[in-house]
């Protein structure tokens, strides 16, 4: 990597546990030698054990946001997490085909791990209309897989067949279908946007809390993009952050492990 750093931007929600979202992607975008940029497009009340509050961030704050971190600065990529309304998604849309970013990676963030609903109903309808045909790579884990594909996946042949759907519906994108809770490895799918489809794959790490590591992959992925790798590259050395973050984790009090961003350091 050059001592150039690259702008990667970051349009997501506000995790106040630290874990995920905007936080998470700061971190790795740091960790991975670029600069990060955010877009906050809602605050939440969180942590470990649930959501309790949401409040989101007016579109045209969102819009005003974008506009101004690349009038700026040269973005190199861009990430978006938690959008949470059809009409934070909608002015997103707008406002990336105005300005032509590049390398657009979208993490489809219906839920938290702990289940709280991340947004609104009709909201996912605009995320697949307006922003998925803008993607570079889409990164859904399996539960948004399932909903994307309309289907249930309990095995990897399952899998490879929401993979097939998907790809028909936006052939435009890679996908990545996350099944980091399938089995005892975690196992990824990807293929799609003219690439060869394949696999990344890496055994289970246990004891960790995994909060963000779906954050975190994409944000990896969209700043390796910013350093000018091409999508399989990006995806697989994505792939060995995440894992190292999980194996190399932070131990906090309590016995608290946690993904370490910096493990590399």
């Amino acid at each position: 990597m050059s001592d150039i750093k690259p702008v990667v931007m970051t349009i997501a929600g506000s995790d106040s546990g630290g874990g995920a979202g905007i936080q998470a992607d700061l971190k790795t975008f740091t960790a991975l030698q670029t600069f990060g940029t955010t877009a906050i497009t809602s605050l939440t009340s969180q942590n470990l054990s649930g959501v309790r509050s949401i409040q989101a961030v007016k579109p045209e704050i969102v819009r005003d946001q974008i506009e101004l971190v690349a009038e700026g600065f040269s973005v190199r990529a861009v990430k978006t997490g938690m959008l949470y309304s059809a009409e934070i998604i909608e002015i997103i849309a707008q406002t990336l085909e105005k300005l032509e970013l590049p390398n657009l990676v979208v993490d489809p963030v219906f839920a938290a791990t702990s289940g709280a609903r991340l947004i609104e109903d009709e909201a996912v309808e605009t995320l697949k209309s307006r922003l998925f045909p803008l993607a570079k790579v889409i990164t859904p884990n399996l539960a948004e897989a399932e909903y994307l594909a309309g289907m249930k996946i309990e095995e990897t042949d399952q899998m490879k067949k929401a993979l097939d759907l998907l790809v028909k519906r936006y052939p435009d994108a890679v996908f990545v279908i996350k099944g980091g809770h399938l089995k005892e490895r975690a196992l990824d799918l990807y293929g799609g946007g003219g690439i060869e489809a394949g696999e990344l794959s890496s055994p289970m790490v246990a004891n960790v809390n995994s909060h963000g590591s779906g954050c975190t992959f994409a944000s990896a992925i969209a700043a390796n993009l910013a350093h000018g790798k091409d999508v399989v590259e990006a995806m697989k050395e994505a792939k060995l952050y995440i894992d190292g973050g999980l194996k190399n984790s932070l131990i906090l009090d309590g016995d608290l492990r946690l993904i370490d961003h910096f493990w590399q350091k």
